[in-house]
């Protein structure tokens, strides 16, 4: 796997720059909420407990790991980010914008990490991604609109209305529909967007897209993604191509996505981590962007969903699910 061989490759030279010590001095406590439990989100947090081990911070060996997920609920990251401050671990970190909000308003002396935050400027996490001061850094999955949009014209052709479903409370989320009004028009689409304030919501936004528009994408919203499937669903059933931000989603029906593998940015997410366990402060720790992106299609979906993919298409990609 590429993504496996640049995961180590990574982990390799920071090895060699002096991140990671000889042997573990002593136990390390890292606490790490999570917004909602999807495969993108539980991806990172394997990541980032995948380089911690590797550098001998394993569970119960060197390092004390506390999880929780607030299943969708901002109340619940709330009471999850003041549990972890109360705690005081040598870490804390928050995957994707909820969550890492919830975080940074809590504690303003234990190094907070955060990962899968896509505008950590508008979110108000930090105010300068080169330095942001404070006790706060991380990785940020602003996802690369432009191409996303030109991806799908090139799944159909004739596409002149996109319907994207987005929970209008999450503060990436609202980022990402400027940057898909401001694309679309470019490539010659016009954009539809339906609410979902929660996952039950999803299904009944997608359905009221039926008729509206010639294909849905829907970006890294975390609300949305969680209940993929009922988006899935509706464009099998409407004959409506879906595609995703996020590579995770093409294994779960989307046609395509061009995206980051999420375990890498969850890599990257525990080398940060690795730099404070070395006395790095976090402030000072300039935020880190995610470059590389990889094709996936799956052509079971768009058989299902009424588009063919061009030969051409399909040898571009990195993953292709027959």
């Amino acid at each position: 796997m590429i993504a496996k061989r640049v995961g180590m490759a990574v982990l390799a030279a920071a090895v060699s720059f002096g991140i990671f010590n000889q042997a573990v001095a002593a136990d390390k406590h890292v606490a790490i909420t999570q917004i909602v439990e999807h495969p993108a989100l539980d991806a990172v947090r394997k990541g980032v407990k995948d380089v911690l081990a590797e550098a001998g911070y394993k569970e119960g060996s060197g390092l004390k790991w506390s999880f929780e997920s607030a299943q969708g609920n901002i109340a619940t990251a709330a009471q999850i980010a003041k549990k972890f401050a109360g705690a005081a671990p040598d870490v804390i970190v928050a995957i994707a914008t909820p969550s890492a909000q919830t975080v940074v308003a809590n504690t303003k002396t234990i190094p907070v990490v955060f990962s899968a935050v896509t505008d950590p400027v508008g979110a108000k996490l930090i105010k300068d991604l080169m330095h942001p001061g404070a006790n706060v850094t991380g990785v940020t999955d602003l996802t690369p609109i432009a191409a996303h949009m030109a991806l799908v014209k090139r799944v159909v052709p004739g596409a002149k209305r996109l319907g994207i479903i987005t929970n209008p409370g999450e503060a990436n989320s609202v980022a990402l529909v400027k940057l898909i009004q401001a694309e679309a028009p470019k490539v010659g689409m016009s954009v539809v967007n339906a609410a979902a304030t929660k996952s039950g919501d999803v299904l009944a936004a997608a359905r009221s897209l039926v008729g509206k528009v010639d294909a849905i994408y829907i970006p890294t919203d975390n609300t949305v993604i969680s209940a993929f499937e009922a988006v899935v669903k509706i464009g099998n059933e409407a004959n409506i191509p879906v595609l995703a931000g996020d590579t995770d989603s093409v294994k779960r029906g989307a046609v395509a996505a061009a995206g980051f593998n999420y375990y890498d940015i969850g890599r990257q997410t525990g080398l940060m981590v690795l730099k404070i366990f070395n006395g790095a402060k976090a402030g000072d720790l300039a935020v880190e962007g995610v470059a590389k992106t990889d094709l996936y299609l799956n052509l079971k979906s768009a058989k299902s969903q009424g588009v063919t993919l061009s030969d051409a298409l399909i040898s571009e990609a990195k993953e292709v699910i027959r």
